[in-house]
């Protein structure tokens, strides 16, 4: 009898997760209820699936409400009508400004309506519609015409919470969706404190006078059946490409026998044999179309000259590598393909496909385009536990300072007040309920049927349609994602060699995707083995520049490896270390159990990629190749406490007993399994990954100057702005500030000079920006500041920003001077387009007084504007060191403690087995190169880091595996002169 229920997808207003309704109902006896949560239906599917267990029929719907003003409830006959009441639904979610109204404008098919009584009683109710009689609303019937009308009326029993504690939560939701002190929240923002399930029985008793409201509510129940299949036994996807099964079969063959020639120059019986099976298998588990959906999109993408990174298991499939789906031959790197798909995976198969981050929206436009039924995933974001502090610190009234110290987690909750002591129980609570609906990282699903058959769909700025469930909900009912995502690796490159091109067009153009020639340069296995790499996707950060170090890599399966070794999982079991001494030292590898060393036997028996946890799970641990893929999948984190997968765990310990295995050896097996299996990378994901990186190191190898511009323009990649203007140095670049005449928006080189761009300038608008670059396009380059001033609307606080920076150089003017001209010369009035005249007025020239500015002065001007100053940062100490000691001389000192200084790159914190935080140190020397330094929890304690700038470092050196790093004793944070700008001191120009 309850016809309006709610979870917690009823955002900030209901507080029951929604298993725990159907627990709820089950224990009150409750067989039938319809879930309405409140202009959603993200808890639709998953509600659906988990009633079987509690034997309950799931009657799906939606509660309309402007806010919290309940308008009506919308219940579905069928899968027909819930389509319509997501259609309608989605009609207010795409459009904010429309309201919901009174009442339906139109009668939607196979759906029922229910109107609150204060709302519908005068309507004149169709025979679809109903008026909802709340226990509240009984006394008034008596003495209502709708007493005489019992056949329209039916039971409304609103359920939002399990108890009193429930109704609590609620009451903090709403202050906190209306950003306001609990204690002044309106009564007209909450819920009723009796909207709470009843026992059946209770709440039979409560409509005992009025039978007919009971009989018509079960019937309205009883005529409802929704019904969806959770079985996975046929994905939703699209199902055909050209319409038709033998059509499509008959499409993909002929294209994998088209790129054949393209892909190998003599393909032999082994390609050939390859392409047959994974044909075969494809075709019976019906994933012909996904490969053909995958296939178009990227010939839009290369049709459009974008560049794009096919990864993930795809990367094991020969059919996607001859499509051009990947860029990665499994048939040379042996890739099981099994891992990708199998007779006994229920799931199907996944490309993630990287474009840049400037190409993603245009390919998105056209995949909404060409494909009928398509949308965005949806992702909930939940309520962090410190973010909750804040939120519930806020509706408590608590001050800032009480909310910083909970946050920080210095104290006691014995100690605490009561009302901080309420902030943190209810911080607890309400950590992991949805907050609000945003997007997927790349999720789009491309369906067989309407989107709003499952769901209903909103609007987020991006202005693609949405779904309001998340990528779990869509794989059980069977919508297999998409993946198109975005980085700026990829942007990069393509910049890069538009760069190349541009700076030497007599030379013959490159083919970056030659990647086979690339493998065998000598330019890139020095940088490899040398962990030069900075700019270089994937392989440029701290940690990957000292693991390449380690194994000192120069080819590309090691570095394939590599990619999935650095993988947290890995090195957090031990085993990176592990991996490392049996790849530096042969006679390390006798050490492997013999079976693994069997089972990976390039990897010297140490798991590294996910193939690996199956391979394992199936040879080792007696699992069928589903129940390993089922394992595999659980690891990632998603499914970790569904039962299937638990009953897998267990059947993998039972099976190792029964082979007779040790119970230490299996424990030992399964603790290596579950620490790294979430994060490690399918072995085609990281060849995919390794063939991005081979293109960046071939740029940088040969173009490193072009590639550092590309890499500032497309910001950066592991590091700040500042650290790739400093590599760009490294390699001979003479580094220039913005410059009126020069400098473009992004930054540009001419031979060797690099000008930086105005869009690094810190609140230089981009209008001053266009108009800069107009005027000088239609007039040249400007020959004075009155010229400029002439030609550019712009006001006294942009051109202040200009001068500053020093973009007027050309002039030799200084540029204390220049500021002092231009607020003499611009007014401060509203800046407006230039307006041509016959003839120009001659500017009067004021006599300004000689302000003379230093190359001191200068550096702070820079940091002030781009963030970082353009000199050697060692030039602005306050006291100026003798100390000579640099980081290439650190090898010399094995074992000694040493005293060098650097200027921090960045941190990384971690924490130990016992939860003590550590942190991680890069560093650069005054000769520019690298110092790694380690920061062990009492040290770390003692000395943290103080933000940017010059440290001094006392430690001792370590060297691993040829890896240099410093172990921090004591660290120092070196006091800069005071700012020239405002210090009376006269200072040295230099």
């Amino acid at each position: 009898m309850y016809l309006n229920c709610h979870t917690y997808y009823s955002l900030r207003y209901g507080t029951i997760k929604p298993e725990q309704l159907l627990a709820i109902a089950s224990e009150n006896g409750v067989q039938t209820l319809a879930l309405t949560d409140i202009n959603s239906t993200s808890a639709c599917l998953d509600v659906m699936r988990l009633s079987k267990k509690y034997k309950i029929k799931p009657v799906l719907g939606v509660d309309f409400r402007n806010g919290v003003q309940q308008q009506f409830i919308l219940i579905a006959k069928s899968n027909l009508g819930f389509q319509n009441i997501n259609d309608y639904l989605s009609k207010f979610l795409h459009n904010n400004k429309l309201k919901i109204p009174e009442r339906p404008e139109y009668i939607l098919q196979d759906c029922f309506v229910v109107y609150p009584y204060h709302k519908g009683k005068n309507f004149k109710l169709k025979s679809n519609e109903f008026l909802g009689i709340a226990p509240e609303d009984l006394n008034l019937l008596k003495f209502s015409k709708w007493n005489q009308f019992r056949e329209k009326l039916v039971v409304l029993k609103t359920v939002s919470f399990q108890n009193k504690k429930g109704f609590n939560t609620h009451r903090l939701l709403r202050a906190i969706d209306n950003n306001t002190l609990l204690s002044k929240l309106p009564k007209s923002e909450e819920g009723q404190p009796q909207h709470t399930m009843l026992p059946y029985d209770s709440l039979y008793t409560i409509y005992n006078n009025y039978p007919e409201l009971i009989d018509n509510t079960n019937s309205l129940l009883n005529a409802c059946n929704t019904r969806f299949d959770f079985s996975n036994q046929t994905p939703n996807n699209q199902r055909f490409y050209t319409n038709n099964a033998e059509l499509d079969f008959k499409l993909l063959k002929k294209l994998t026998y088209d790129g054949l020639h393209y892909r190998y120059k003599k393909p032999g019986e082994r390609i050939f044999k390859r392409i047959e099976k994974e044909l075969s298998i494809i075709k019976e588990k019906g994933f012909v179309s996904y490969f053909l959906i995958n296939w178009k999109i990227l010939k839009y993408a290369r049709s459009k000259g974008y560049f794009y990174v096919g990864r993930g298991s795809g990367a094991n499939s020969i059919i996607a590598y001859l499509l051009r789906i990947t860029d990665v031959d499994p048939v040379e790197l042996d890739l099981y393909f099994e891992r990708f798909i199998n007779l006994f995976r229920t799931n199907p198969p996944d490309f993630d496909i990287d474009f840049s981050w400037r190409d993603r929206e245009d390919i998105t436009q056209f995949i909404f385009k060409r494909f009928k039924h398509t949308a965005l995933l949806a992702a909930y974001n939940t309520f962090k536990f410190r973010a909750s502090i804040r939120e519930l610190g806020k509706v408590f009234g608590l001050p800032k300072s009480e909310m910083d110290r909970l946050t920080r987690g210095k104290y006691q909750v014995s100690k605490l007040d009561r009302l901080s002591q309420l902030v943190i129980n209810y911080s607890t609570y309400i950590e992991g309920f949805p907050n609000y609906l945003s997007i997927h990282a790349g999720g789009i699903i491309i369906s067989e049927r309407p989107i709003h058959y499952y769901t209903a769909t909103f609007m987020p700025p991006k202005g693609f349609a949405t779904t309001q469930f998340d990528m779990v909900v869509a794989e059980d009912i069977g919508l297999y994602k998409f993946d198109i995502l975005s980085q700026r690796g990829l942007g990069k490159i393509k910049e890069a060699t538009e760069i190349v091109a541009y700076n030497n067009p007599k030379q013959k153009p490159m083919d970056i995707h030659d990647i086979k020639r690339f493998k065998q340069d000598t330019r890139i296995k020095h940088l490899l083995r040398n962990a030069k790499a900075i700019g270089c996707f994937y392989v440029e950060s701290p940690a990957m520049r000292m693991l390449l170090k380690k194994l000192q890599v120069d080819n590309y399966l090691g570095l394939v490896a590599a990619s999935s070794v650095i993988r947290p999982g890995v090195s957090k079991s031990g085993m990176m270390r592990e991996y490392i001494l049996r790849y530096r030292y042969p006679e390390k590898r006798k050490e492997a159990h013999p079976v693994l060393r069997d089972i990976m036997p390039e990897t010297y028996g140490v798991m590294v990629y996910q193939e690996d946890v199956i391979k394992v799970a199936h040879h080792f641990g007696g699992l069928t190749l589903g129940e390993a893929d089922m394992l595999r999948r659980g690891m990632s984190g998603k499914f970790r406490s569904r039962e299937e997968f638990l009953k897998v765990k267990q059947q993998f310990f039972d099976n190792c007993k029964k082979d007779g295995k040790p119970d230490d050896l299996t424990a030992e097996i399964w603790r290596q399994i579950e620490s790294f299996a979430g994060y490690a990378f399918a072995k085609g994901h990281s060849a995919s990954y390794a063939v991005e990186s081979y293109q960046s190191l071939f740029l940088k190898a040969y173009y490193p100057l072009e590639y550092m511009v590309a890499t500032i323009n497309n910001f950066g990649g592991f590091y700040r702005t500042e650290f790739y203007v400093h590599e760009a140095r490294m390699h001979g670049g003479i580094i220039e500030a913005p410059c009126i005449n020069n400098s473009y928006n992004h930054a540009t080189i001419q031979g060797k000079t690099i000008y930086l761009g105005f869009m690094f300038l810190q609140s230089l608008e981009s209008k001053t920006i266009a108009r800069i670059l107009e005027a000088r396009d239609i007039g040249g380059c400007f020959n004075s500041l009155d010229d400029f001033i002439e030609r550019v609307p712009i006001s006294i606080e942009q051109i202040a920003i200009l001068i500053k920076i020093n973009a007027f150089r050309f002039t030799t003017i200084n540029k204390r001077e220049l500021l002092w001209e231009a607020h003499l010369k611009i007014s401060k009035t509203i800046i407006e387009e230039e307006t041509v005249t016959l003839f120009k007025t001659k500017r009067i020239n004021y006599s300004t007084p000689e302000l003379p500015s230093t190359a001191l002065e200068n550096a702070f001007d820079e940091i002030e504007l781009l963030g970082f100053p353009l000199c050697n940062p060692f030039q602005l100490l306050e006291q100026q060191s003798t100390n000579r000691l640099r980081a290439k001389d650190l090898e010399q000192h094995k074992g000694k403690t040493v005293i060098i200084e650097g200027y921090l790159v960045t941190t990384k914190q971690t924490k130990t087995s016992n939860r003590k935080l550590m942190h991680f140190g890069t560093f650069l020397d005054r000769d520019g190169d690298f110092v790694d330094t380690v920061h062990f929890p009492p040290i770390a304690a003692k000395y943290p880091f103080r933000g940017k700038g010059v440290y001094k470092i006392t430690g001792k050196v370590m060297i691993e595996f040829d890896c240099v790093t410093i172990e921090v004793s004591k660290l120092e944070h070196l006091a800069i002169i005071e700012d020239p700008r405002y210090s009376d001191k006269k200072l040295r120009a230099s």
